[in-house]
């Protein structure tokens, strides 16, 4: 199908955009890298009247370490993530997701900050944003406003960010000496999406976990923290065991239905492999 009729702006800089967004309100679609706006508009079941693209605007791009964080501009590509030597270092879970993101052709389109604004239930970086702390910059005609990842995700396809206000950066503190990040996941074959995937950051001293936080996506409205498991690793000795015992606590956050994806039992056996399987590998990466 051909998506309805459209009037296509080209936005020139942050101020430009947030200019058009004003002047056209409830009428217009911000576009980043479009591989989620466009196959709905295509189908029909968004139909804006005006396009902002702002793929074009330049300060919206880009990978720095500054004040202890990774910054990474709302259009910097999956791709470019995930090939980042710096995230790498630092954040390797943000760069674990960026290369499991759909196939080759949709990690060299999409962006960061499309993906924080869609909020997709089952995509990998919300996951992982809650995981390790970041914050999300918005930007409104009033300015700049930063908000937790644990408090922008409100739920399936919603967020905090508010009408006139676009995405403009990500920041992911770089975790603290000892510490190590991994994400995980189950992904279903046609889409790429995940039907499970697990984030997970873990903080090692003297052999044991001080601090855990670990988030799920596929399996809930929105990434949702796994609470019982970071409760049960605090104070365990940082082994593939207890990664294991504490991933039986995963399912006590979710509600869980049988679905074409499969049956509730099968999915809470995903939750507790894939959870095992990220906190181990963040182990791992904070014992060197």
């Amino acid at each position: 199908m051909y998506p309805a009729a459209f009037e296509y702006h080209r936005a020139v800089s942050i101020a430009d955009a947030l200019a058009l967004m004003e002047r056209y309100g409830g009428e217009a679609k911000v576009l980043a890298g479009g591989h989620s706006l466009l196959p709905v508009m295509k189908l029909r079941f968004a139909s804006p009247g005006h396009l902002i693209d702002i793929g074009r605007i330049a300060a919206l791009s880009g990978i720095s370490e500054s004040q202890g964080h990774v910054v990474i501009g709302a259009m910097t590509r999956h791709a470019d993530v995930a090939s980042s030597a710096v995230v790498a270092r630092t954040v390797p879970a943000v760069s674990d997701a960026a290369s499991m993101i759909g196939d080759v052709q949709v990690r060299n389109c999409g962006t960061m900050g499309g993906s924080m604004a869609h909020a997709d239930p089952g995509a990998d970086l919300p996951a992982v944003m809650v995981a390790l702390n970041a914050q999300i910059v918005v930007t409104g005609k009033s300015g700049d406003r930063t908000i937790a990842a644990d408090a922008y995700f409100t739920g399936t396809f919603s967020t905090s960010l508010g009408a006139g206000e676009l995405v403009t950066q990500v920041r992911v503190p770089v975790p603290a000496t000892g510490s190590g990040s991994a994400y995980e996941k189950h992904a279903d074959a046609a889409s790429g999406y995940a039907v499970v995937g697990v984030a997970a950051l873990v903080t090692v001293v003297g052999g044991k976990v001080s601090a855990a936080k670990v988030a799920i996506t596929g399996l809930s409205p929105m990434a949702t923290r796994l609470t019982g498991v970071e409760t049960a690793l605090v104070g365990q000795p940082a082994t593939a065991d207890s990664a294991a015992i504490a991933a039986r606590a995963a399912g006590s956050v979710l509600e869980l239905y049988d679905d074409a994806q499969g049956s509730a039992a099968y999915k809470s056996n995903l939750v507790v492999v894939y959870a095992t399987r990220a906190v181990n590998h963040a182990m791992q990466r904070a014992n060197g």
